[in-house]
């Protein structure tokens, strides 16, 4: 009864009609920007999923050669989701260190992932609070890889078509690595390490950097996070990853600065 009674009321009053017509409208328009930029976002990072495959195998052979159990070692590549902090402290728990210094490690070589929440949260401000968690999950190296340069800055007021690439990049990122890392923790066995998956992985990974290499700021960005974490390999709790990204983004904004300088 009282859907029929909207109904007339609708049909009795253009202007809420008209209203209501404008609305469905709208999120229908705004379904079909999402849908657009997650095929966009995927078309992007597609090529970036062999890679990911790879290093969840060896995520997987890492965790069940330190001693873990197959059950242990699947509840951790579901739950952790960050391949650095499980190569950090697989050592460490295989030692039967305290759990506050495993903890502590593992927060250590995650701190580079607070650099890239800070990059990413302006673009998902209007989100509540734990949808933002839920996204910052997912959020990740390969995510900063291709989101900054789709949306830049400046685009943070603009939210058309964020999310849709922002999934498109995170979630089948994700379900690589964890296929990966079960196939891994299975089959750990039977991989020989003479098929050295963890390097594979690792020379996909630099085919898909170079071509994101755009400009010359992009290029001090590579060239000096590259030569940092090569002369801090020895640092501990992998602290020359987090010194290679922070310093590798100071020189390409200050490559940046000078670049904008010229052209003035």
């Amino acid at each position: 009864m009282n859907k029929e009674t909207d109904a007339g009321d609708s049909r009795s009053d253009p202007v809420r009609g008209s209203a209501e017509f404008a609305h469905v409208q709208a999120k229908a328009q705004a379904r079909h920007i999402e849908k657009e930029a997650f095929q966009e976002g995927w078309r992007a990072s597609a090529s970036t999923i062999p890679a990911v495959l790879a290093w969840g195998v060896v995520s997987g052979m890492a965790m069940v050669k330190s001693g873990m159990t197959i059950w242990q070692s699947l509840a951790m590549t579901l739950t952790v989701y960050a391949g650095s902090a499980q190569f950090a402290v697989l050592p460490l728990l295989a030692a039967h260190t305290p759990l506050i210094v495993i903890f502590l490690t593992a927060m250590i070589v995650n701190l580079r992932f607070v650099i890239f929440s800070a990059a990413v949260a302006p673009h998902f401000a209007h989100l509540p609070w734990y949808r933002r968690v839920w996204y910052g999950y997912f959020n990740g190296d390969i995510s900063m890889g291709f989101f900054p340069q789709r949306f830049p800055a400046h685009t943070v007021h603009q939210p058309a078509g964020k999310l849709g690439f922002f999934e498109a990049v995170c979630y089948p990122g994700w379900f690589a690595w964890q296929i990966g890392a079960i196939v891994g923790i299975l089959l750990a066995s039977q991989i020989p390490e003479s098929w050295n998956i963890g390097f594979a992985g690792t020379l996909a990974l630099i085919a898909i950097m170079i071509p994101m290499i755009i400009n010359r700021a992009a290029l001090a960005g590579v060239v000096v996070s590259g030569a940092v974490a090569v002369v801090a390999i020895n640092l501990p709790y992998r602290l020359g990853l987090l010194l290679a990204v922070v310093i590798g983004m100071a020189a390409a904004m200050l490559a940046d600065k000078f670049i904008v300088k010229e052209k003035e």
